[in-house]
């Protein structure tokens, strides 16, 4: 079992202010969320960064992702280090995540940039229903999407400032490896949860 941050972005998203830096070493002295889905906006280099960060510590993951500004909302890929080819309509998307192997998830879908009800015309494979910077109600209908389209859920703290991180992680049935986590979010081996607000760094 893992648990996971799977929405967090670095300085390479224009409009956040994580250093990949401060990401791992926060990541290395979390008692317990020990994997994180770096999720920049239509870049991969935040993740490539942090991941290089990473290797030099054997006991935390840094999982490949993507924010993509679809047209219609916000989708978050998982599973795959390249961002997909351009127009980023949401079927274009989601075959090419298929392809290479990786998940969609349908990214806050009741905030702003969010898919809201248009999610339910894709082949999603997850619905982030814990959001760390949603209202409660943006959340809790996101809950009721998921369970109309029998959809697992999943938690990120859509970080972008170091005070919004590990506010909520996703517990996955699932070794350390990035493969068996994205089959375990799609088989619906996951838990969402909200982080003791007593940890600071």
């Amino acid at each position: 079992m893992i648990r996971a941050d799977l929405h967090i972005h670095t300085t390479y998203s224009p409009d956040a202010a994580i250093n990949p830096k401060t990401i791992v070493n926060q990541l290395y002295a979390h008692p317990y969320i020990k994997a994180a889905a770096i999720t920049d906006h239509n870049t991969t280099k935040g993740y490539h960064k942090t991941r290089k960060l990473a290797s030099a510590y054997q006991d935390i993951l840094i999982i490949p992702g993507i924010e993509v500004s679809a047209i219609g909302g916000d989708i978050i890929i998982l599973g795959v280090a390249e961002p997909p080819p351009i127009p980023w309509t949401p079927e274009n998307i989601i075959n090419y995540t298929k392809e290479q192997n990786g998940i969609t998830i349908a990214a806050h879908p009741y905030r702003t940039y969010g898919l809201g009800d248009l999610a339910k015309n894709y082949d999603f494979d997850a619905i982030e229903i814990l959001n760390g910077i949603s209202t409660p109600h943006a959340n809790k209908m996101a809950q009721k999407l998921a369970k109309v389209m029998n959809l697992p859920g999943v938690a990120g703290s859509d970080a972008h400032r170091v005070d919004e991180t590990w506010t909520v992680y996703t517990e996955v049935q699932a070794s350390s490896n990035i493969d068996e986590i994205l089959k375990a979010i799609k088989k619906g081996l996951v838990k969402v949860g909200y982080a003791r607000k007593s940890i600071h760094f």
